[in-house]
């Protein structure tokens, strides 16, 4: 038996948070840069705001109704790990699939309801973030009873217990192919072409059929639409083979030091997650690309991947290839609106060094140094200790005019209160 715990409204929720005051409001979330409506509370749902619309195409009239935010990922990442540590309460075995969604494993439990009520419950009360609560025998069934508790269709408020329904059958015939996890637009399009319309209709497909036309993972689907579980809890993740850093730019960039200045921001950042994961680079690509969209000057996108003689997860290493490559990439006159840090082919962190040349006492002095700046910026707040190149120019800065206070991970933010 599995229960999908899912945070609804993540994104809105978070910045209710600290204002109780805007609880009923209409709220939505900008995409870096301001740009695009990543996400909506309901009540802006409910005025017709879709996902993906551009900011300034935004009507006035709605504009003025609204409460906007710039994204606070620091404030969301936060709150996100709050929840997952909650609901590690309540199962021996949970699979967190992203950031405001998480498995649990709820074999056994002899009131599954209850039990998804208590957690409902708790999380509320504990983070202050709403969830509902899907329960069913399979993942799938699961997503989809979560889906129904969110658009209020369960007789047990936040929670819903697919073995409930009077009817799974009309149930299933009233979802859309393409809202049935891990099939989108793509192979909904195909499915349709074929005559498979809805949840029940994938459902009722030969799954060996389905295996042929689209491949296992449209099969298993299939079983898990009928219920036999074919998509165990994944309890621990698969070692990440790249890493990625990168931004659209707030502004234009035309000169070299605010590229540089941006690329050495990218690959500390690149770095803190190589030493969290206990992975190192043999390699590290810096690109950069002007705007696509601009008919006044010609497009140019560029990248270079320079190695490292021996594997790395040394900030300073990564930041000297990163200028390297961005000076040879750059072109005086262009303007440039994005780059970025890839660190490809990841591998693990092995002690010692690995070549006949290494000098390992230098090593060790690099390994102390990255252990230490990551204590300190863990203790004090990220980018207490930041490298000086990081800071020549802030042009290259995503915009954030709207962003709310992060006021669980930065001592300077937290709220104030005052007794009369």
């Amino acid at each position: 038996m599995f229960a999908l715990a899912d945070c609804n409204n993540f994104y809105p929720s978070c910045e209710r948070l600290f204002r109780p005051d805007l609880e009923g409001r209409p709220i939505i979330v900008l995409s870096n840069n301001d740009g695009c409506v990543i996400a909506r509370s309901n009540e802006a749902k409910a005025l017709g705001i879709p996902m993906g619309l551009p900011f300034f195409k935004l009507d006035p009239k709605q504009r003025r109704q609204m409460v906007v935010y710039s994204s606070n990922y620091a404030l969301y990442g936060d709150l996100s790990r709050r929840v997952m540590q909650v609901l590690t309460t309540f199962a021996p075995r949970i699979e967190v699939y992203s950031i405001d969604e998480c498995f649990l494993d709820l074999s056994g439990v002899a009131d599954p309801i209850g039990e998804g009520q208590r957690i409902a419950r708790t999380v509320r009360q504990w983070t202050g973030i709403p969830v509902s609560v899907g329960i069913a025998p399979t993942k799938t069934l699961a997503k989809l009873a979560n889906r129904l508790a969110k658009k209020g269709q369960s007789p047990d408020g936040p929670v819903l217990d697919w073995s409930r329904l009077e009817d799974p059958a009309a149930t299933l015939a009233g979802i859309a192919v393409e809202d049935v996890w891990g099939i989108g637009q793509r192979w909904g399009k195909r499915l349709r072409a074929l005559g498979i319309a809805d949840a029940l209709a994938v459902r009722a497909a030969e799954p060996r059929w389905l295996r042929q036309q689209f491949g296992v993972v449209l099969e298993r689907l299939g079983w898990e639409l009928r219920g036999r579980s074919c998509l165990p809890l994944a309890a621990l993740q698969p070692p990440r083979q790249q890493i990625l850093v990168s931004r659209s730019f707030g502004a234009a960039v035309s000169t070299l030091p605010a590229l540089r200045a941006a690329v050495t921001r990218f690959a500390t950042r690149a770095g803190e997650k190589l030493r969290a994961q206990g992975r190192c680079a043999p390699a590290l690509t810096v690109f950069i690309q002007t705007d696509p969209f601009d008919p006044a000057r010609p497009f140019y996108a560029n990248a270079l991947t320079l190695p490292f003689a021996i594997p790395t997860q040394d900030s300073a290493a990564l930041i000297r290839q990163a200028i390297r490559g961005i000076e040879r990439l750059f072109r005086p006159g262009d303007a440039y609106r994005k780059a970025g840090v890839l660190l490809p082919d990841l591998r693990a962190a092995e002690p010692g060094p690995s070549d006949l040349f290494a000098d390992p006492i230098a090593d060790q002095a690099a390994a102390r140094r990255m252990a230490a700046l990551d204590a300190i910026n863990r203790r004090f707040g990220r980018d207490t200790l930041r490298v000086a190149s990081e800071m020549i120019g802030t042009g290259w800065q995503r915009r954030a005019g709207r962003m709310s206070p992060s006021s669980t991970t930065r001592w300077s933010a937290l709220p104030t209160v005052r007794a009369c």
